[in-house]
């Protein structure tokens, strides 16, 4: 065997299913590898989209997906989507090829620092020496993207350690996950907070949101009257009827003030306090009110679950029942697409164990208070900020759970960024619904020209940048160059009922909401 093939056998040996590509010249030897059955490879035709889907499959899989790129820009041309999984604790092994060892001297054109590009979004990044160091150096590197919170491994692989003969492969066992236990004075600080009856507000991250870790946060506030939250935008929350529900700390910060003005504590789980998205001036970039205490229950590295049954066993027998999301039936809409239309439309259209991955940054502000009481889903957010992640997440979250329908929410600006993901859900005929918000234009940026006090509105050459007419964008032709057939709407009766005809559909649609 040579190091490409001890590379895919011991990627598989450690668990991981699937590699997401965008091979080249470099790569060819480990392309040949993944001749091998036991690693799925899905071609992506951009290396943001192999990126965004590696961290769409983590967020429902809870285990890392491999990506190829191809050398240094290959690397670079992903890093906006690395950057975003970093931020959701998604972990991810991506190898990058490069140069044989004989050919970096030359400075070839494609010869780039790696390393240097690697480490600023990576927690671990190593160069192979040779074909005898890859079996190790891979279980390395999924390991560490296998802790807990996730993380984003970084394996640079020269031509000559790919090509060259790797003798017999050394089979090393595959690591379990640990999580650090909770501190049991941290978790009695906050018992006795709860039981002081001081307005506090709990605030679940990350694998908190989910599982019987949410199922636990119910009973601690239905014990003690405490409200439950969690921050704007979640890794991966379950939500919907059935289920605990969470209030969402706004995103806007004078809203976010107000929201968070009431409460003496904040608790955190597997999360920070809330800050702002971004600087305003004359506004503060810390959310919570003065004076307001800040306490740890579980930190990012912590078992939550176990931090919270703790809480539980110290607030002592049960007085009130676990907080439960009730079933609302939402009648369809009909008349103009208004965002509380469309978010009507996708309270009653949305599928029970539907996986929703959500960029719809001015519409979908709507949407997420009227979705409550849906039947359960889970529920997808952006949390690095670097727009045109939900396109490849919904890839990836759809290769994962292909029994289930993944909606994807995206404004027409952000879903430019990596539509061809569009292309890699055709040819793996995955169960996506696309929903285009086409507003032509980058209407967020239209509310933060007036937030950042830079005047009261774009003047014509500022709103040439914001706008995206002229041309228009056709999103019908794009998606059917892809081979994704697509419709538009112009009425939320219309909406509803193609979302509904999209989700009863075996592979991808796209939907242009014209607003």
């Amino acid at each position: 065997m040579n190091g490409a093939e001890h590379l895919v056998e011991t990627l598989a040996d450690q668990g991981v299913e699937i590699c997401f590509a965008n091979p080249g010249t470099s790569e060819m030897h480990f392309l040949s590898a993944l001749e091998n059955p036991r690693i799925k490879p899905v071609l992506c035709l951009f290396e943001g989209v192999a990126t965004g889907a590696a961290d769409g499959w983590y967020r429902m899989k809870d285990a890392p997906a491999a990506t190829l790129l191809h050398l240094g820009p290959g690397l670079s041309n992903g890093l906006a989507n690395i950057h975003n999984a970093r931020r959701a604790s998604s972990g991810m092994v991506n190898v990058v090829g490069e140069h044989s060892a004989s050919h970096l001297k030359y400075d070839a054109p494609l010869t780039s620092d790696i390393e240097g590009l690697a480490r600023p979004l990576s927690h671990w990044v190593r160069r192979i020496d040779g074909p005898d160091a890859v079996a190790s150096d891979v279980a390395a590197g999924v390991a560490k993207a296998n802790e807990h919170p996730g993380r984003i491994a970084t394996l640079i692989l020269p031509g000559d350690a790919s090509w060259r003969d790797a003798g017999e492969i050394v089979r090393l066992p595959k690591p379990g996950r640990t999580m650090r236990a909770p501190d049991p004075a941290r978790v009695e600080q906050v018992a006795k907070v709860l039981r002081s009856g001081e307005p506090t507000l709990i605030i679940l991250a990350n694998k908190a949101t989910r599982g019987n870790a949410l199922a636990l946060a119910g009973q601690v506030a239905g014990r003690t009257g405490t409200r439950i939250g969690s921050q704007f935008f979640t890794a991966r929350m379950e939500r919907g009827a059935g289920r605990t529900p969470l209030e969402r700390i706004p995103y806007s910060v004078k809203p976010a003030l107000a929201f968070l003005a009431p409460f003496k504590h904040l608790v955190t789980v597997e999360t920070t306090e809330p800050v702002a998205f971004f600087s305003y001036p004359d506004l503060p970039s810390q959310l919570k009110a003065p004076g307001t205490q800040v306490h740890a229950l579980a930190e990012a590295d912590e078992d939550s679950e176990a931090a919270l049954a703790m809480l539980l066993d110290l607030l002592g027998p049960a007085d009130g029942a676990a907080l439960i999301q009730q079933r609302v039936e939402t009648p369809v809409p009909s008349g103009a697409l208004t965002p509380v239309a469309i978010a009507h439309a996708l309270a009653a259209a949305i599928p029970e164990n539907a996986i929703v991955v959500d960029e719809s940054l001015t519409t979908g502000r709507e949407t997420m208070g009227h979705t409550m009481g849906a039947l359960p889903h889970d529920l997808i957010n952006n949390m690095g900020g670097s727009i045109g992640y939900s396109p490849p997440v919904a890839t990836g979250a759809a290769l994962a759970c292909p029994d289930r329908r993944t909606i994807c929410m995206t404004g027409d600006g952000s879903a430019m960024y990596t539509i061809q993901a569009l292309w890699t859900q055709a040819r793996e005929q995955l169960p996506v619904t696309t929903i285009i918000f086409a507003n032509n234009q980058y209407a967020i940026l239209k509310a933060e020209f007036s937030n950042m006090g830079a005047g009261p509105a774009p003047g014509p050459r500022a709103m040439s940048m914001i706008d995206l007419t002229e041309p228009t964008i056709d999103w019908q032709a794009m998606a059917k160059s892809m081979g994704v057939p697509a419709v538009a709407v112009d009425t939320a009766e219309d909406f509803h009922r193609l979302l509904v005809a999209s989700i009863r559909s075996e592979g991808p649609m796209l939907i242009e909401v014209r607003l």
